[in-house]
């Protein structure tokens, strides 16, 4: 009897030894599904969670033009193009109350050494943002709320590049009236995109849905959709882009300026363009044409918190580049950047030459040069690792930046200044949130565990064991968190959600003579640095060994904590949600997408 072979576990590349083009999933159109049974249902202390819809969103197909992929086994250790799968971010055009509002700081912050602290910040810094937004990628989801932002201060921050004149916007006639993209994506012969399919009925759409529906936005590899889901019909998307080559890897709404006539979307890409998108008007800019800033993929993006047109975007070479939506692009060299005025001497061979490291941070254009007529508005080299993700802090002030390195930086991006290095207990951070009261930075990575770090006291309080493999996202539910404690859940490439409980009086140390000490990846890298930075009075390490207090303070980057030292947090939850690739986000009516 003939029995014909099993179907490979990969696809195909035509008949055994054949070379022909692998054939791909392909998927049109969105499906939406009611699922019932005690499968899609978890049990939790506060009740019973529910799956009430499920919307999976269509993959598309290679664009006919796409590369031949040679070796499609996901185990392959030859580079690939970069591409993020699927990130969701949800909006509501009116305004909503925060379910936490942080009114100032407390005594109940905790490091391990127990005593309460805080980060003071000027007493005179008033100016509340509107930024309300938490991003899918990184752990946060696009907030609907529109209260000022919480902080771990009494005030906020001030705006990004105040005191730099040349940064102040000009404004229209009309206030009420926002500047649009240049470009109809509906009309344009770029190459750069495929196919724009607009609802037939979208006008009509727009008119009829609740004042207090929740759009979404979603990039899937090459495809870009807006939906309404508000909408009877929710798998029906309202705008549907297919670009030619570029993958679309991340984007962000800006909570600022959406209204119900204007909604600021931007898009990074696997080619490093950028693209801004109004998608009321279906227009549309080009920056960073043809990688004339920087070449690499974008990674993360994000609007800088409170501003109009300023947003930050994550480059794969481990850069930083804040860009202005209204700018027009122009050749950028750090070399030439520091003959502006504002570096000069030595400093500008040193920049040239990539060596300058100012407050920690090698800083290729400052928010404060003088040359600002043209983008970037500001550029900063971290490393030369990949940074998978980067988060606001909820005061306007910090900024928290993973890396493949292993690395999660905290930078005070308003004065160009990293605070603090930590190390991850081994491999990359792809992951990073902050709690909504601004006093914990939570990161997630290669070695399965989610990582709290204190922010003021500038060290780890615990780790989150329960995924068996990498963690890709994290995000707090905000009805569930106070200034004493916090719920948060995680999602892992081992197809598991988890939901978390973390509070001050859940902490305590661990049994040090019960725990055998565990070197890692992180730790034996920040051994062989300690000869690089020994003579650099921002870059100390600080060693497991008792240090004097005052030797202690001006330390920067610190070495992995062994699991002696460090509280270990079970999950409240942990359910099998099949999905090898999942995302996270959280929104202010309690809703979730996963």
């Amino acid at each position: 009897m003939f029995v014909l072979p099993p179907p490979p576990r990969y696809p195909s590349m035509g008949g055994y030894g054949g070379s022909m083009h692998p054939v791909p999933m392909i998927e049109t159109n969105n499906t939406l599904s009611n699922p019932e049974g005690p499968e899609w249902q978890f049990l939790v202390g506060e009740g019973t969670y529910v799956l009430k819809e499920d919307l999976h969103l269509a993959t598309p197909p290679p664009h006919p033009s796409e590369a031949t992929i040679v070796n499609p086994n996901p185990l392959s250790t030859n580079p690939q193009p970069a591409t993020a799968g699927t990130t969701v971010s949800l909006i509501s055009i009116d305004r909503a109350a925060a379910p936490f509002f942080y009114k100032g700081v407390s005594a109940t912050t905790l490091a391990l050494s127990g005593a309460p602290s805080s980060i003071q910040e000027h007493p005179n810094e008033s100016r509340y943002s509107t930024e309300g937004g938490m991003s899918s990628e990184d752990g946060r989801a696009t907030s609907t709320s529109d209260a000022p932002a919480t902080s771990i201060t009494i005030g906020s921050a001030p705006a990004f590049g105040e005191g730099n004149s040349l940064l102040t916007q000009v404004q229209t006639k009309d206030i009420n009236k926002k500047r649009k993209p240049k470009n109809n994506m509906t009309k344009s012969n770029s190459s750069f995109i495929s196919r724009v399919i607009v609802n037939e009925s979208l006008t009509r759409k727009l008119t009829d849905r609740p004042s207090d529906g929740i759009f979404a936005f979603a990039n899937i590899n090459r495809a870009f959709q807006w939906l309404d889901l508000s909408s009877s019909s929710k798998q029906d998307y309202l705008t549907k882009i297919l670009f030619t080559k570029a993958h679309c890897l991340c984007h962000d709404v800006n909570a600022v300026t959406k209204s119900a006539a204007h909604i600021d979307v931007i898009m990074g890409f696997s080619t490093g363009e950028i693209i801004w998108w109004e998608p009321i008007s279906q227009r549309y800019t080009r920056l960073n044409k043809n990688g004339v800033i920087n070449s690499t993929p974008v990674s993360s993006i994000k609007w800088i918190p409170g501003s109009e047109n300023l947003f930050l975007a994550a480059h794969m070479d481990g850069s930083l580049v804040v860009y202005d939506k209204e700018k027009e692009d122009a050749h950028f060299n750090p070399s030439e950047e520091a003959l502006d005025g504002h570096i000069n001497g030595s400093e500008s061979d040193d920049i040239a030459n990539g060596t300058l490291q100012q407050n920690g941070i090698r800083i290729n254009k400052s928010v404060h040069s003088k040359n600002q007529k043209t983008n970037p508005v500001a550029a900063w080299k971290l490393s030369n690792h990949r940074t998978n993700a980067f988060s606001f802090s909820p005061d306007n002030r910090h900024l928290a930046v993973v890396s493949e390195d292993g690395t999660l930086r905290i930078i005070d991006y308003l004065k160009e200044e990293l605070l603090d290095m930590f190390y991850s207990y081994y491999g990359g951070l792809s992951c990073v949130c902050w709690t909504p009261d601004g006093k914990y930075v939570l990161t997630g990575g290669q070695d399965d565990l989610i990582s709290i770090w204190s922010v003021a006291e500038s060290a780890l309080v615990a780790r989150c064991q329960g995924h068996q493999s990498w963690v890709s996202a994290v995000a707090f539910d905000p009805w569930r968190c106070d200034d004493r404690s916090y719920r948060f859940g995680s999602v892992g490439e081992d197809g598991r959600l988890c939901l978390w409980d973390f509070s001050v009086a859940m902490l305590h140390r661990p049994k040090a003579q019960s725990v055998r000490h565990r070197g890692s990846i992180s730790s034996r890298y920040t051994t062989l640095q300690r000869a690089e930075t020994g003579n650099t009075s921002n870059s100390r390490l600080r060693s497991d060994s008792n240090l004097e207090a005052e030797d202690e303070e001006g330390t920067i980057a610190h070495p992995v904590e062994p699991r002696a030292r460090i509280p270990m947090l079970p999950p409240v939850l942990v359910s099998a949600i099949n999905l090898q690739y999942s995302i996270v986000t959280t929104q202010a009516w309690g809703s979730a997408c996963i």
